[in-house]
């Protein structure tokens, strides 16, 4: 038996003879359709779907292809209003993939699939009956409470509807909490008789809603009196029960697909366009580890996935059919009790038995994968979630074992079992990252506590990404700026600032951390909050050794402003160092936007999680605010590190906080732009300031005691000079106004600025300041009294609320 479906034989026709059963409808419909018998008390037949995946190895792009259409389908019935507006259900196990097939070609529709596995502590948003299944009870399970309670169409989908009665319960149990004008039932076949299809219709009319139903092909089963004795009689003729496992010939290799950190597994807790659009992009790579794995002599290779897991496998195995010349097959593992016959007229060929493997909430109990034993498989690729990866999946009678006695090579992949953010959390988190794989710093220099998002598109043009921000449809977090590529004459005048200010930086730098050393901790575990407070966290660390022999660890974290600190980089600093030993390290300040969102984080992770010990005081370069007690020099100077954006700070992006993309245990994320390489000039900075330390050290000494002499209590003069100058200039809004060197040269490299304040005769720390404000078209307007050299006002074009206006609060 290669293949299930037969040239010339109908899948069904043993059945049909033997039982008297008939099919009629649609052209096309047997090309859809075989027969099998049933272990069932309920039902004596079963129809195999030939494009489902399920019982039968099909190409997946024949699998997805027939979902996708349906999908499309629904969309032109819809209207585009209806469609943006629809929510798509699928029904577990068999149609949680085509369902998901489904939501893609409709378009931005939100997923869910009913699930047979409860998850403590996620609530029921409903539940209903499936009256002829083995396993009846279907529980809805999203992660968002009210992703049902929308009035936009609800779209149910399943393989085959025989009565509609599993519509009909799912339907009216879901009207009465979530009640809605319009419900869509999409399947591949309808086989229901004229009197159900005439029962769907009364129900509609009696909730006041209208249902319409979209199938591939639609027909009816006519089965003869006592066909029910008969089919039983008929399985216990030709049943033949398992007994001892057959020996396994095959390798089993586990396959590590890097799968998306917090991306969902499938819908049942709920699949957004945001999750699919991260699949999309992990697929590639992940696809490629398969293919690496896969022996160069495959030609024929089946991916099979895990009852209600579908989607995933479905997908993996789309994209290796695409890439690759090997003949792919798709097919999942099912609870469904069928009898198996070698027969070309049968549709189930074949069966493995084994037990289940992911404890399921009704017991123990077998489990089966049909017409995969005398496939020709060169391969299995076994795709199951992580709850199922357990020893029973392992044992010399379990799924593995029972593959590999019929093909030389299985593979098994494992998907992370997702489940809701608020009832999980990991038991250990991710080291840091580091370079050269993120970043272009030694790896010694700075492990960056963030996730890798470089493949995911976060970019988008400075102009709508400030109208989002203002107008309050977007966090600043949420989005990068398009990187700015300075010309040759701005990239002069950095190196230019560059060897004028060395000398300067690095004083600053070793009076910064002689005072951490002095008054903070003999061994501090240094914190820079990415990325502004990187590239000083870097020479504070190098300082340390030059002048201490200390090798300081440095790590880099994300802080959002309104969001706080990452919660979970935290606990990973506690997990690994006395929380009293961390110093966090800034560039400078502003108008101390970011201490004070520091201080209130910290408060609120130590009352939530018990952890004590962290002091939320930053040490930074330059405080020309007066907003910290720690720092290298309160003058308002060009810190040559704030002209430039990733490629002086390692080539790191800008931090990202997006709910669909960082879950509540994930670190924080942010792009690696290697493809800036060419530009980057992170570690000619560093060395420049670096090489300049013996040459200031005895400085360092003389200027530290008098800032330990100093009254250093921050007097937060800079808030209430922007205070001032929102007022002044009818801003109304201290989140768009920018004071200082750096803040003024962020403004101006990735924000709409308005206009530049500039101290009267500040000079040459300003002449990269004139040159992008002329590049821009933006007035610099001379200031008598200003407390800093220079202040940037960003377009208060939209709103006096701005979102996320502070562009420094990630620390760029």
């Amino acid at each position: 038996m290669r293949n299930a479906v037969n040239d010339g034989v109908w899948s069904g026709s043993w059945v049909a003879e033997r039982l008297g059963v008939e099919l009629v409808g649609d052209d096309g419909l047997r090309d859809l359709l075989g027969l099998a018998l049933r272990r069932n008390p309920k039902r004596a037949h079963l129809l195999v779907s030939n494009v489902l995946g399920k019982h039968v190895p099909q190409s997946p792009a024949v699998v997805y292809g027939h979902g996708h259409r349906l999908g499309r389908r629904v969309r032109e019935l819809l209207g585009e209003a209806e469609a943006a507006a629809a929510v798509v259900l699928g029904y577990a196990e068999t149609a949680t993939g085509l369902g998901h097939a489904v939501a893609d070609g409709l378009g931005a529709a939100p997923y869910l699939h009913s699930t047979r596995r409860p998850v403590a502590g996620v609530a029921r948003a409903g539940g209903f009956e499936e009256s002829h299944s083995h396993a009846t009870s279907h529980l809805l399970l999203p992660e968002d409470p009210g992703l049902l309670g929308g009035d936009g169409p609800l779209v149910l989908v399943d393989d085959e509807f025989s009565t509609g009665n599993t519509v009909l319960n799912t339907i009216r149990e879901l009207h009465e909490r979530y009640p809605r004008k319009r419900y869509v039932v999409v399947a591949l076949v309808d086989m229901r008789s004229p009197e159900d299809a005439d029962r769907m219709e009364r129900f509609a009319t009696g909730i006041g809603a209208r249902v319409d139903l979209i199938a591939a092909a639609s027909g009816t089963v006519r089965l003869p009196e006592g066909v029910l004795d008969k089919g039983q009689r008929l399985v216990a003729e030709h049943d033949q029960r398992h007994g001892s496992p057959e020996p396994s010939y095959g390798r089993v290799t586990r396959v590590d697909l890097h799968w998306p950190t917090g991306l969902p597994d499938g819908g049942r807790h709920g699949f957004t366009p945001a999750h699919r659009a991260r699949l999309e992009t992990a697929l590639p790579e992940m696809v490629a580890r398969i293919g690496g794995a896969l022996p160069p002599d495959a030609r024929r290779v089946l991916v099979l996935g895990f009852e209600e897991l579908m989607y995933a496998p479905l997908r993996l195995a789309r994209e290796l059919e695409q890439v690759t010349d090997v003949e792919v097959r798709f097919s999942t593992t099912t609870r469904s009790p069928v009898l198996a016959l070698d027969d070309p007229g049968y549709a189930i060929r074949t069966r493995l038995v084994f037990p289940a493997h992911d404890d399921p909430a009704d017991g123990p109990g077998d489990r089966y994968a049909y017409n995969v034993a005398g496939g020709g498989f060169d391969a299995v690729v076994a795709v199951v979630d992580s709850v199922a990866d357990t020893p029973a999946l392992h044992a010399s009678d379990g799924l593995l074992a029972r593959l590999a006695a019929h093909t030389a090579h299985v593979l098994l992949a494992v998907v992370p079992s997702y489940v809701p953010h608020a009832f999980e959390r990991p038991v250990m988190l991710p080291e840091p990252l580091r370079g050269p794989a993120f970043s272009s710093y030694a790896p010694e220099e700075v492990g960056w506590l963030l996730q890798d998002l470089s493949d995911v598109t976060l970019e988008a043009p400075t102009e709508e990404r400030e109208e989002a921000i203002q107008s309050g449809g977007a966090h600043y977090a949420e989005s990068l700026p398009v990187e700015y590529q300075p010309s040759e004459q701005y990239q002069q005048l950095f190196h230019a600032a560059l060897d004028v200010s060395a000398a300067r930086i690095a004083q600053a730098v070793g009076v910064v951390t002689e005072a951490v050393i002095a008054e903070r901790s003999p061994r501090p575990v240094l914190v820079s909050l990415a990325r502004a407070g990187t590239p000083v966290g870097i020479l504070m660390r190098r300082w340390a050794r030059f002048r201490h022999g200390l090798d300081l660890p440095h790590y880099a974290v994300s802080i959002v402003r309104g969001r706080g600190i990452d919660a979970n980089a935290l606990r990973w600093l506690a997990a690994h160092h006395d929380p009293r030993d961390v110093v966090f390290v800034d560039g400078w300040t502003g108008k101390g936007a970011i201490t004070r969102e520091l201080a209130q984080a910290i408060e609120e992770f130590e009352a939530k999680e018990g952890i004590t010990g962290f002091d939320a005081e930053i040490a930074v370069l330059a405080d020309p605010g007066s907003c910290v007690r720690t720092y290298g020099t309160r003058e308002d100077f060009l810190i040559p590190s704030a002209c430039l954006n990733s490629t002086v700070s390692g080539l790191i992006s800008r931090t990202v906080l997006r709910a669909d993309l960082v879950g509540p245990d994930d670190f924080h994320g942010a792009k690696f732009y290697r493809e800036l390489a060419g530009a980057d000039v992170s570690v000619a900075f560093l060395d420049a300031v670096s090489a300049r330390f013996p040459e200031v050290a005895d400085t360092v000494d003389t200027a530290v005691k008098e800032l330990m002499a100093e009254d250093r209590d921050p007097t937060w003069a800079g808030w209430r000079a922007v205070e001032r100058i929102s007022e002044e200039y009818g801003i109304h809004d201290v989140n768009l106004v920018k004071p200082g060197v750096g803040e003024t040269t962020r403004v101006l490299l990735r924000r709409v600025p308005w206009k530049i304040l500039a101290r009267a005769g500040a000079g040459a720390d300003l002449d990269h300041v004139r040159m992008l404000a002329e590049q821009r078209g933006v007035p610099v307007e001379e200031v008598g009294e200003l407390p800093y050299t220079c202040v940037g006002l960003i377009h208060p074009k939209y709103t006096r609320g701005a979102t996320g206006a502070d562009g420094r609060a990630v620390n760029v």
